[in-house]
């Protein structure tokens, strides 16, 4: 891809992925945050943050079997986006909703278990974000980068629980959401079993590749 056609793509994901926060700032302006403002505020964030995280692990599965290749360039900026909209998840839950009580919120931690997975989820991120710069993955290494962030795998896992077990009746879009994390890891676990798998048959087939002239002689 030319360098003007990445350019008008960044453009085009930088637009998209603001577009949730223009559609709520728009409603907010507006006068339409339906009667629950609050509620409604906090379960669109939360959502798009659940989009986004889905978002990006798709982006390897795609590149890989599709062979869109440029999409990683996309991976990390969407990524962030989906720490941008967890902050601001959080924030309306500890502004809006707690007013900055820290005893009630540690309260709620404790004996609402959804509240508890999306603290938790939340706090996974923290660190992918902070280690998402090019000068943290020279600083950790790109072994001990990759493996840092596949936390991210348990920080959609648990967003996934915290959003099914806050919707309690109507589960299903967070099913819809279960389902595609699934296929994700399920993708990823494949994927790891046939890499092993390759790199253990050369092992197995190394003795008789190298018995020498009279290995056909032993048939």
């Amino acid at each position: 891809m030319t360098k003007k056609s990445v350019l008008l793509l960044k453009c085009l994901v930088w637009v998209g992925c603001l577009a949730p926060l223009g559609r709520l700032i728009f409603r907010a302006l507006t006068g339409r945050l339906t009667a629950n403002p609050i509620e409604f505020i906090t379960l669109s964030t939360g959502t798009w943050t659940l989009i986004f995280l889905i978002v990006t692990l798709s982006i390897t599965p795609l590149r890989q079997v599709i062979g869109l290749a440029w999409l990683i360039k996309f991976r990390r900026l969407i990524g962030l986006f989906a720490f941008f909209y967890g902050c601001l998840h959080f924030t309306t839950y500890i502004w809006l909703d707690k007013f900055f009580d820290l005893s009630d919120m540690v309260k709620d931690v404790a004996k609402r278990p959804f509240i508890t997975a999306g603290f938790l989820a939340f706090l996974l991120l923290i660190p992918l974000a902070a280690t998402s710069t090019a000068g943290a993955i020279r600083r950790l290494g790109g072994s001990r980068w990759q493996l840092l962030h596949r936390i991210v795998y348990l920080s959609a896992l648990l967003a996934v629980i915290h959003f099914w077990w806050k919707v309690k009746a109507d589960t299903r879009q967070p099913r819809i959401y279960a389902s595609l994390l699934a296929v994700l890891l399920l993708y990823r676990v494949a994927a790891w079993l046939l890499r092993r798998r390759s790199r253990l048959v050369p092992e197995r087939t190394a003795p008789a590749a190298d018995a020498g002239p009279g290995r056909h002689l032993e048939t």
